[in-house]
């Protein structure tokens, strides 16, 4: 449970028994009407709600008796619960129920599907079946043993569907109820009261009635075994943590329950291990295979000070580790949460389904009743008959599952490819709004750079002694965690330095610091800040070009107010920058890079990496300006950074990107982290939201373009010029196939290999 705005929570409820987008629908209007709740979002393929609501006037146990008086099954999910794998348990335990249950329909059908259509289609049956068996024993074979189908396997559409329509809420299988419900009353009265129908109309259709249930229940198996493999990243991400973790005990190691490991508990990894949980290796060194986290598979060095990642494999040496975060606190459990997170996310695209769905049913039966009233008062004789098949035939084709899945499932798949390639979506909408970006903005240090500068030059000014200045410079900079600081801190250290006290440390944001030193006020940083200080650099104003335009980055020192000397520092691109930049190129992006470097020096950078466009010399507050320029003519823009002054740039971009590696104040600020240090994970997540959202398309357009082609000619439209028709069992079976093909669609994501991957 997490606070949404000051006056209302979300609670997360996990919601049993719905099988289409009208029961979504209905859940949503279960839940909007308990007093207190703001607002209500279901999602079918996770099976989850999301619901904001007002603890001082609504209490989680009012929304779970809401959805249980629908229909349906509910209860809150708590941050630190198993829901995920409970969910994988049950849908395995479905799809299983499933398939004992189409087993027994399939047995008992097909004797009534023999008896009843091998009569019609091969004469020498039918000749055989009334010499030996006889019409009426023929069926009354057939009602026993469809009624055995309706009341047994079938029985969950008639208890559902029925409850639904007494409640005016008809959905799937309130039409799956009516249409194999009139195709069995209608043959009982030709066989048990004959004289109540025409002549003519004394036809039996128990095999529409059997052959419906078996077929639906074939799409439903289908559909639980294509679901669980849409939760396959969730389930593989559970999976990896172990159940057991060896802990330091009074001298002893001993296997201790995960539960039970606590904060600062001493942990063994031994080589070949998971390692259990986060934490700070305090001695030994081994080389970890951290390809869950990032989808890189070279293992990555540990040496005591590194920290670890739980659910990360230890594939050689033996290390101790002091563990730092537990629960739902770690890593792995963050990941997860973001990915259920986004799985469960109602992307922009999804109001369109909502619009139809919330009145499709309802219009199904509608057209079904026309359907039937038409062929009664129009037809051809024997009229009842006909207009039976064809009402029957409307209302089961034209059942609303593919709708419900056409979103979810592609989301829940594309989401989870994703993190099997180290791409987080945060915001389950960042797939919506990436697959629209123009523009990708970088920022430079420690993004497209290393973030691990060098001190390369050091020219000192007339009068001035070039060690001299670096002692006192790094001395002042040893207050900052800036790279430069830190590089030109290391550059003392290399010198074997003493740094000497710092008083007065001030640090101008974006522009440089100040302190005195040994009695002397120094000032180091950019042009901007000298300029703004009256120190006159001029001086330097050729070198500081000439570096500039190699992709070196000046840095200005003053003492006691005058030019004393002019540093550069060297950061190295990242390797995977160039081709990264290229890969969006390719996809038809504009590249942009937000620096607070010097304009010589920003170019040179963007000259090596071939990107389109630079602001430069720009200030941590001014990022959020420059995101607002890159928007000018309604271009989107994404912007890719790792620091805590770009969080404000991450939050106003149309989509914000985090490296994974970067400051959690940036993660948070961002809707998709890359958990590697490889900005291939920009290209690849973009052209992921690129193929997730055409999958939606092709899902939605199958599930509104099946039900608008074959409504029509199930309702008979097609007969009168030509004699065709769709029998109920043609229609079931194409109902129980647009799931699945929905489903299959959207599993082609799992697939997916974007090119920016082998890059």
């Amino acid at each position: 449970m997490s606070v949404a705005s000051p006056s209302t929570t979300q609670l997360e409820l996990a919601i049993e028994g719905m099988t289409c987008a009208s029961c979504v629908k209905r859940v949503e209007k279960a839940l909007t009407h308990v007093p207190g709740v703001a607002q209500a979002q279901v999602n079918l393929a996770t099976e989850r709600a999301l619901v904001s609501y007002d603890p001082s006037s609504a209490q989680p146990q009012a929304m779970v008796d809401a959805v249980i008086k629908m229909g349906y099954e509910a209860r809150p999910i708590a941050a630190q619960d198993d829901h995920a794998e409970r969910q994988s348990q049950a849908r395995d335990a479905e799809a299983q129920r499933l398939q004992r249950a189409f087993t027994v329909a399939l047995v008992l059908t097909l004797p009534v599907f023999l008896l009843e259509m091998g009569s019609h289609l091969i004469p020498a049956m039918h000749h055989w079946v009334l010499a030996t068996i006889g019409q009426q024993n023929s069926w009354l074979l057939q009602f026993v043993l469809t009624t055995a189908v309706l009341v047994w396997p079938g029985r969950h559409f008639f208890t559902k569907g029925f409850v639904a329509l007494w409640r005016r809420a008809p959905e799937m299988n309130s039409l799956v109820a009516l249409g194999a419900g009139a195709a069995w009353g209608y043959s009982v009265v030709a066989t048990f009261a004959p004289d109540w129908l025409p002549e003519a109309a004394r036809n039996v259709y128990f095999e529409a009635a059997a052959v419906i249930v078996t077929l639906i229940l074939l799409g439903r198996m289908l559909e639980a075994r294509a679901k669980g493999k849409t939760g396959a990243a969730i389930k593989r991400l559970i999976g990896l943590q172990p159940r057991t973790a060896r802990v330091m005990r009074d001298g002893q190691a001993l296997d201790v329950e995960i539960e039970k490991v606590k904060t600062g508990d001493i942990v063994v990894v031994r080589p070949g291990e998971k390692i259990p949980l986060d934490g700070d290796i305090i001695e030994g060194t081994s080389y970890v295979d951290e390809s869950m986290l990032t989808g890189e598979p070279v293992p990555v060095e540990k040496q005591p000070g590194m920290q670890a990642t739980g659910g990360t494999l230890n594939t050689s040496g033996s290390f101790t580790l002091r563990v730092t975060h537990t629960g739902a606190d770690t890593m792995l459990a963050r990941i997860i949460r973001m990915v259920e997170a986004a799985q469960g996310a109602r992307l922009p695209i999804q109001a369109l389904v909502d619009q139809v769905t919330a009145w499709f049913v309802p219009a199904v039966m509608a057209a079904a009743l026309l359907t039937f009233l038409t062929w009664f008062f129009l037809g051809p004789s024997p009229a009842l008959s006909h207009a039976l098949v064809n009402a029957v035939a409307v209302l089961i084709i034209a059942c609303p599952c593919a709708m419900g899945l056409a979103t979810p499932t592609s989301i829940m798949v594309g989401t989870g490819r994703a993190a099997d390639m180290g791409v987080l979506f945060r915001q389950g909408d960042a797939l919506q709004t990436l697959r629209d970006v123009n523009v990708v903005a970088f920022d430079k240090t420690g993004t497209l750079t290393l973030g691990k500068p060098t001190l390369t030059e050091l020219e000192p000014a007339a009068g001035h002694d070039g060690n001299d200045v670096l002692q006192w410079v790094a001395s002042v900079q040893a207050r900052s965690e800036h790279p430069i600081a830190l590089a030109i801190v290391a550059a003392a250290s290399e010198r074997k330095m003493e740094l000497l006290p710092a008083d007065g440390f001030a640090a101008i944001t974006g522009a440089g610091v100040e302190a005195t030193v040994a009695g002397r006020k120094v000032l180091a940083g950019a042009a901007r800040l000298m300029a703004e200080r009256g120190v006159d650099v001029s001086a330097f104003g050729a070198r500081a070009t000439d570096w500039g335009n190699e992709g070196k980055t000046p840095i200005y020192v003053a003492i006691d107010g005058q030019a004393a000397a002019m540093m550069a520092v060297t950061d190295p691109i990242k390797p995977s920058a160039v081709s990264a930049i290229a890969a969006l190129h390719a996809q038809g992006l504009k590249t942009a890079m937000i620096t607070g470097d010097n304009r010589y020096t920003a170019n040179a950078v963007a000259r090596q990496l071939g990107i389109d466009e630079v602001r430069a010399e720009v200030l941590p507050d001014g990022k959020v300006d420059a995101i607002r320029t890159l928007r000018e003519g309604g271009r989107k823009v994404a912007f890719v950074g790792d620091g805590i002054n770009d969080a404000p740039a991450l939050a106003a971009a149309d989509t914000g990107i985090a490296i994974g590696t970067g400051t959690d104040v940036a993660i948070e600020a961002a809707s998709v982290v890359l958990m590697a240090d490889d900005l291939h994970g920009v290209p690849n997540a973009i052209a992921l939201s690129r193929a997730t959202l055409a999958n939606i398309r092709q899902n939605l357009f199958w599930a509104f373009a099946y039900n608008a082609a074959l409504i029509p000619l199930a309702a008979g439209a097609l007969y009168p010029a030509f004699g065709l028709s769709l029998s109920p069992i043609f229609a079931a079976g194409a109902m129980a196939l647009s799931s699945v093909f929905v489903l299959g669609n959207a599993l082609r994501l799992k697939a997916f290999r974007p090119r920016a991957a082998q890059a």
